[in-house]
């Protein structure tokens, strides 16, 4: 994961999930990307373990400290932000190299090379809106002179980052496509607009391809185009509606299929814009608003994995 002493603990899923690793009786021993390397094809890590609390000014001691073979733990999750870089790539190979040898890694390491958050989207056309990936501008400017109204947006960012809407006519497209494409060196996305984005970008999770049946919707702040809790935006839990389900149940045979077992699902109005697989969030908020303990779910899913 990031560096623990970073983390927002009221709002941190990651530490949901050792809370609830440690309720479980497990060890938690922790990661930082630089701590996992590989010594004469074996993969190793260098370790703390952590006791873990529900405090929001004292969420976490050091224990024992030491360096073990990853294929001597039982299972691996990989909880890193993006951005989505070569570093992250080769700590994914690192890390199938101790899944060859037995660990369960949550994601699938492989999968999370394989299964970028925006281009995994094109697995599944019927939910989604009209798109265009590209770094060339002059396809990206006819997208949004046919569409009018348009989203840009990079392929490796998070949290809102350098999203911008591009209506036909803009004086900034050029320096907006400039910019996300950084002067066409790197593929972007263009996505129709969707003015359901007021009603919220709801953020749907899936444990083992199977849906939690709530989702978070993320309100776009007063000027903001962007439904993300980084860029300001509020939220609202909600009961998945008919067509969330339907979504769902869409992409959850594939999800499993790729040993993807914890993801969370982007929906603005009728359509999946991201499906996130690196390190989805708001478990905290739905356990909150819904009385639920996501987590204990996850780690259901993951014992009954090891124990198969």
């Amino acid at each position: 994961m990031d560096p623990i002493e970073s983390i927002t603990p009221y709002k941190d899923s990651s530490l949901a999930m050792m809370l609830e690793a440690q309720a479980r009786g497990w060890q938690v021993h922790y990661f930082l990307m630089d701590d996992v390397f590989l010594d004469n094809g074996i993969a190793m890590g260098r370790y703390k373990t952590l006791t873990l609390y529900d405090d929001n000014q004292h969420w976490f001691d050091y224990g024992d400290s030491g360096e073990c073979r990853l294929d001597t733990l039982d299972a691996i999750l990989m909880r890193k932000d993006p951005p989505f870089d070569l570093e992250y790539i080769y700590c994914t190979y690192m890390l199938e190299q101790a899944e060859e040898n037995g660990v369960l890694v949550v994601n699938k390491p492989g999968s999370l090379r394989d299964c970028n958050e925006k281009l995994f989207t094109r697995v599944f056309p019927q939910c989604c809106v009209e798109t265009v990936v590209s770094r060339n501008p002059k396809i990206l400017k006819r997208f949004i002179e046919q569409h009018r109204d348009t989203i840009i947006k990079p392929l490796d960012g998070m949290g809102g980052k350098s999203i911008f809407r591009i209506q036909a006519g803009d004086p900034n497209t050029n320096a907006i496509i400039e910019a996300v494409s950084k002067d066409a060196s790197s593929q972007c996305m263009v996505q129709r607009y969707i003015p359901e984005i007021s009603a919220g970008d709801k953020r749907i999770l899936l444990i083992d391809g199977v849906a939690i049946p709530y989702a978070l919707a993320r309100l776009p702040a007063p000027g903001e185009n962007r439904g993300n809790i980084a860029a300001g935006a509020s939220t609202r839990a909600q009961p998945l509606s008919e067509r969330d389900q339907w979504l769902c149940e869409q992409v959850g045979p594939e999800l499993r299929a790729r040993g993807l077992l914890f993801v969370g699902l982007d929906v603005i109005g009728d359509y999946i814009t991201e499906i996130n697989v690196t390190s989805p969030t708001c478990i905290r908020e739905l356990d909150r608003d819904f009385d639920l303990n996501i987590s204990a779910n996850l780690f259901a899913c993951i014992e009954q994995k090891l124990s198969a």
